[in-house]
This record gives C-alpha cells, sequence and structure tokens, in this order.
C-alpha cells in the first residue's frame, strides 16, 4: 500500500509536471486514480532524470538501478521510488512494462531517429503504450483485446505529443518524423535541424501524424469499454484531451515549429464533462466489433508480457543491449570531447 505521505508528493508532480493526465486523473475512482497518479509520477520523473540532464547515459543507468531496486523490494529512499514499489507489490506489476519504458529513455538518451512509422510506433510503445498496460494492471485488467486498445491509445498519445513539439525538439537537436515520410516531401533531416522553420512540406508530415493518431483514438475507444464501470470516465478525458491537443495543432495550420499547441481550462471541463456521457454510454450500447481488431504490432510484446506475466529476476537481452550501446557512445562522446584539451596541454 502506498504510504499517504508518499502519495501526496506523486499528486504535487503530476499537478504540476503532467498537467493533461492530472485533469483527466480526476474522473478516475480512487482505488485506480492513488496508485495511477504515483505511476505517473514515477515514469514523469524518471522522463525528467534522462531529458534534463547533459550526461544522459548515466541517468538512464541510475534510472535502471532505481528500477532494480523497487523490484527487490529496497527502494531508493524517495517517494515516487517507494510508491512504485508498493505499486509492484500490491498488483503484481510485470517487469517487462517498466523495462520496456526505460529502454524508450535509452533510445531517447542516444538521440535515435526512425526510419519509418513502424520505428516510430516502436518507440511509442515504449514510452506510451507501456504506461497505459501499466493502467490496465492498476484496474485489475488483462484481456489482450483491451490491452490492444489501451496500447492503440498510448501510440496515439505519443504520436499527438511529437507533432505538437516539432519545433521544440528540433531546435533541441531531437527528429522523431519519420525519415522516409520527410524524404518523400523533400525536407532534408540535417538542414531542418540546422534551421526548422515551418513549411507546406512539413504541414505534410504533421498531418499526416496526426491522421494516425486519430486512426487509433477511434479505435481505442472500444477497449474503454471492456474497463470497469467506474474507470472508463477518467479514460475517455484522458483520449480527449490529448485528441484535443491535436486539434489544436490542426487548427494552427500544423504549425507547430513557431507556437506549441495548448488547451485551455474550459476546453478541459468540456471534454471531462463529455468523458462521463461517453462512459454511461457504453453500459447501454453492444460491444464493438474493433474490440477484437489486430494489436499495432509493435506493441505485441507489451501485450503478452501483461496477459501472460512471469516472475522475472533480471533484465531482458534487449534492454541491456540498449544500456551497453548508450554507455558505449557516451564514453565515445566524452573521449571526443577530452582530445581537443588534451591538444592544448
Amino acid at each position: 500500500m502506498i504510504a499517504p505521505k508518499d502519495l501526496e508528493h506523486c499528486v504535487e508532480a503530476i499537478r504540476h509536471g503532467s498537467r493533461s493526465f492530472h485533469a483527466a486523473s480526476k474522473l478516475l475512482p480512487a482505488r485506480v486514480r492513488d496508485p495511477a497518479l504515483a505511476l505517473y509520477a514515477f515514469c514523469r520523473l524518471a522522463d525528467d532524470e534522462v531529458d534534463l540532464q547533459a550526461a544522459k547515459a548515466d541517468a538512464v543507468l541510475r534510472l535502471h538501478d532505481r528500477l532494480d531496486r523497487a523490484y527487490s523490494g529496497r527502494p531508493a529512499d524517495a517517494p515516487a521510488d517507494r510508491a512504485f514499489a508498493a505499486i509492484i507489490e500490491d498488483f503484481e506489476m510485470p517487469r517487462a512494462l517498466p523495462e520496456a519504458l526505460l529502454e524508450g529513455l535509452a533510445w531517447d538518451a542516444m538521440e535515435r531517429r526512425y526510419d519509418d512509422l513502424s520505428g516510430l510506433r516502436a518507440y511509442s510503445a515504449r514510452v506510451a503504450s507501456a504506461v497505459g498496460a501499466m493502467m490496465c494492471v492498476l484496474m485489475r485488467v488483462r484481456d489482450k483485446d483491451a490491452l490492444a486498445r489501451a496500447c492503440d491509445l498510448g501510440v496515439a498519445m505519443q504520436l499527438t505529443n511529437i507533432a505538437r513539439d516539432v519545433g521544440e525538439d528540433a531546435r533541441e537537436g531531437r527528429l522523431y518524423l519519420p525519415l522516409d515520410w520527410l524524404g518523400e516531401v523533400g525536407i532534408d533531416p540535417e538542414g531542418f535541424l540546422r534551421a526548422p522553420t515551418m513549411s507546406p512540406d512539413l504541414r505534410i508530415v504533421v498531418r499526416r501524424l496526426l491522421r494516425e493518431a486519430q486512426t487509433l483514438y477511434n479505435r481505442s475507444e472500444a477497449g474503454i469499454a471492456a474497463l470497469p464501470l467506474d474507470a472508463r470516465p477518467g479514460i475517455f478525458a484522458a483520449r480527449f484531451i490529448y485528441a484535443g491537443i491535436g486539434r489544436e495543432v490542426a487548427r494552427t495550420g500544423y504549425n507547430s515549429i513557431d507556437q506549441r499547441a495548448r488547451t485551455g481550462q474550459g476546453q478541459k471541463l468540456a471534454w471531462l464533462a463529455l468523458s462521463v456521457v461517453r462512459a454511461g454510454a457504453t453500459a447501454l450500447m453492444p460491444k464493438s466489433a474493433v474490440i477484437h481488431a489486430r494489436p499495432v504490432p509493435e506493441t505485441d510484446f507489451l501485450i503478452e508480457a501483461t496477459a501472460r506475466p512471469q516472475k522475472s529476476h533480471d533484465w531482458s537481452d534487449a534492454l541491456h543491449a540498449s544500456l551497453i550501446t548508450l554507455k558505449a557512445r557516451e564514453e565515445e562522446r566524452r573521449a571526443a570531447l577530452m582530445s581537443p584539451m588534451q591538444g592544448l596541454r
């Protein structure tokens, strides 16, 4: 069970660090809301730990150690870590899910780029769908069809984030848009990163990304109807709020270079009200056949790990390979920085 003071700390972290999720969480029942806020706090702080550090490899390795300690029942002396360890124990959280998140953060630290939509979906599965699968665990839902739709929602939300943050990411030297899409419209990735500017060609790519997200938002709704009735409004709220961010990007002419799309408090309140209505309707309507749609292939491993959890006492070879690659790149970077200094001696 999560200690009250640790939970209070996690709630404050999400209140300031993830306003969209904080708004949606108000519609969740307490038995789901409290561990969900603690889960999001740990994931958010983990993301910030990597994103805000210059030595990203070290940050990822520290996070690996924190997760290892949480799964061994001796979490670091920090509210989010203690809360996450309690979630692991209370809900038998499959280790593969936070492992996937950690691998996605390692890819971020490596400044990995994605050749096509499949690669981008693989990244989104790790940093977003893994969280969606963990939310299902908190709701005691492990049905494969419901998990598939939760993963759809996670990918959709991440694609929306990417569409919203194209300019912000580019100015930090990061590029998530599929390289083949950029090539099709004649955008040179390196040239774009040197001088991020809005163009009709970039507008085509951002619009295409949001259309992909919208398809997944639509598919995800069938899965919400498979969740506990009192949890449905909160998940509908997350779906509508994040899709609303995409509509704000569209409203600006898909210009996410010169401005960052934001939604207002009034909009969020309207989506919360709509979520309650839509959740109520699911109790009256027959189950949609879309619930049985095939999963996004890149999320299959999350669905299997959650539906058929197995005890694991170590991290996967894939994660270790990513961490080894990341550490090697960090050492190469440091060596390159030190060479000019040694030449001056």
